[in-house]
């Protein structure tokens, strides 16, 4: 895993479901032996996989010990707390969510809303005669990423100028000292990645979840610790940015009758703003606030999932409202973007049926574009599997088939005949063998329709009751010679998932059995035969003994009666 982006997958609780595939907006995952794996070039780190696994597969990359090394080693770290803090924690004063922050060792608590009130003050200068045209927000850095690759063509459309974030660094640095650290922390994955790029400025980035994490671990309850106030001013209407339409109404207080503000969240709203628009032909000056999440950073990937974004907007509205703004002003940190489009591989027509030809899809009925893969058409997965970002076994169609070839292989090779049925006794599928046993008319109805599929079993076989009877208690049948008629048939029936499918195994044995009986009667007549032999042996034994009995008790006799010869 590469633990140096920060999303990746933990590949040992990935489960080949295709949900980050399905639902990542650039397709920015690559799946290998059936693991998924961020692609960290072409990702744009909205988060959505994050929050969409099943399996929590998806995972962000954990920074807390390094901010926690930092406070070690740094005494003057100052923490940058984006203004959606009061959507998370709602039930909070602000004042005391700086009093806990500040007891995890920060030298101080300061508002990421200052940073944004020099992003609109520097904003408001650059549009104030800005020429007719398209000009984008740069607040989030994830719309940022995805212009610049995505939808290159935009990218001299943003402003130039990096997120408030960077903004509010770099303004504490030059309060405090260059020899300060900034840890910031927000609701926004990306962060992170902008953090990475622009190290100079925020030192490290992390999430509410992170924050919570180390609240937890120290102990240390927001809602009752001591109040801290926010340095080394406090802001008022930059803390309206987490809210969709946010950022322009800050730009109302600068009086810019010639601009037109509009503002759009989700990428998805992004994308269509943005499709088939060619700048060049606007007559005015239209400033385009665009956030990623869906409601605005109030909607973030690490904000809770469970809490409504309306009440995390009035949240938001109601600690701006009557606030005066304070006495410190700043710049925004500037910076020209340039555009970063991600290589497209565009296959001919011979390359793509190649591909499908993989996947058994040889014509264009066999195309489902079922989804199931995570890609919206068979065509663009044969693309990902051209980039080697797919492979084959993610077609769940071509799986199906390919296990019903070799279910198809096993049951034709079969001598018994085999069937199974489902809880109405509609045969589900059957081979050729079951079908001869069956009789003549159902051996004719399977060469018309192979499998049978659909027919009921209660008008093929006489003792379908049986295997109602098995889907019903879930016990098996068997037995060795069930007489049909003029057959005998060794059955066995088991339930496959009782209650609703159940199969059954049956094999003529009437040859079988006829032969055996015929040995049988054999073997017995030999039996009768050698017993009647003994028989007459013993018989003409018992009459020759009896005769050669008689014959010396006559001489014995004979004896007797003569006179004694005297000597």
């Amino acid at each position: 895993m590469d633990r140096k982006f920060p999303i990746y997958t933990e590949k040992t609780d990935c489960r080949d479901c295709y949900k980050c595939v399905r639902r990542c907006p650039v397709k920015a995952i690559k799946i290998e032996n059936s693991r998924a794996t961020v692609i960290a070039e072409r990702c744009i780190a909205c988060g959505i996989c994050v929050h969409t696994c099943p399996a929590g597969a998806k995972k962000v990359r954990n920074d807390l010990s390094r901010a926690k090394n930092l406070l070690a080693r740094n005494p003057k770290v100052i923490a940058s707390l984006a203004p959606s803090f009061v959507s998370e924690w709602p039930d909070v004063k602000p004042q005391a969510m700086a009093g806990a922050i500040k007891q995890l060792g920060f030298h101080a608590i300061s508002e990421t809303a200052l940073g944004a009130e020099a992003v609109t003050h520097s904003l408001a200068a650059t549009l104030k005669n800005a020429r007719p045209g398209l000009h984008i927000s740069t607040a989030c850095p994830v719309v940022v990423d995805h212009i610049r690759k995505y939808q290159p063509t935009f990218t001299a459309n943003l402003t130039p100028m990096l997120s408030p974030m960077q903004a509010h660094a770099r303004l504490l640095k030059e309060h405090y000292g260059t020899d300060c650290a900034v840890v910031f922390f927000g609701p926004c994955i990306a962060k992170k990645c902008e953090s990475d790029e622009f190290p100079e400025y925020t030192d490290i980035a992390l999430t509410f979840k992170d924050l919570f994490q180390w609240l937890e671990e120290k102990g240390i309850e927001p809602a009752t610790a001591p109040e801290e106030a926010f340095q080394p001013a406090h802001a008022v209407h930059g803390a309206l940015y987490p809210i969709i339409g946010g950022m322009n109404q800050t730009l109302e207080d600068y009086n810019l009758p010639k601009l037109e503000l509009i503002a759009t969240s989700g990428l998805d709203a992004v994308f269509q703003t943005l499709e088939n628009l060619d700048s060049d032909t606007l007559t005015e000056s239209v400033f385009l606030e665009a956030l990623a999440c869906p409601g605005g950073c109030i909607g973030g990937p690490q904000m809770n999932k469970y809490k409504p974004i309306l009440s995390g907007e009035l949240a938001v509205r109601r600690r701006v409202l009557g606030r005066t703004p304070g006495n410190l002003e700043a710049d925004a940190v500037a910076h020209t973007f340039l555009p970063d489009p991600q290589e497209q591989h565009h296959p001919d027509e011979e390359e793509i049926s190649k591909a499908l030809h993989l996947v058994g899809k040889y014509k264009a009925d066999d195309e489902l574009n079922c989804g199931g893969c995570g890609y919206e058409t068979c065509r663009t997965f044969a693309h990902a599997l051209l980039t080697q970002k797919a492979e084959p076994d993610m077609c769940l169609s071509f799986l199906r088939k390919r296990a019903q070839k070799k279910a198809n292989a096993l049951l034709r090779c079969m001598p018994s005949g085999v069937v199974i049925a489902d809880h109405d006794l509609r045969v589900v599928e059957c081979n050729k063998n079951f079908a001869r046993t069956a009789g003549s008319d159902t051996l004719l109805g399977y060469e018309a329709r192979p499998g049978l599929e659909g027919a009921d079993l209660r008008k093929i076989l006489p003792f379908a009751h049986l295997f109602e009877q098995v889907n019903r208690t879930g016990r098996e049948f068997h037995s060795e010679a069930l007489r049909e008629e003029e057959r005998l048939l060794n059955v066995t029936i088991f339930p496959i998932e009782p209650g609703k499918t159940v199969g059954g195994i049956i094999l003529d044995v009437t040859q079988t059995e006829n032969r055996r009986e015929l040995i049988a009667q054999k073997a017995r007549e030999v039996i009768d035969k050698n017993m009647a032999t003994v028989q007459d042996i013993a018989c003409m034994l018992g009459e020759h003994m009896a005769d050669t009995e008689i014959l010396l008790r006559s001489i014995a006799d004979d004896y007797a009666e003569t006179p004694e010869l005297k000597t």
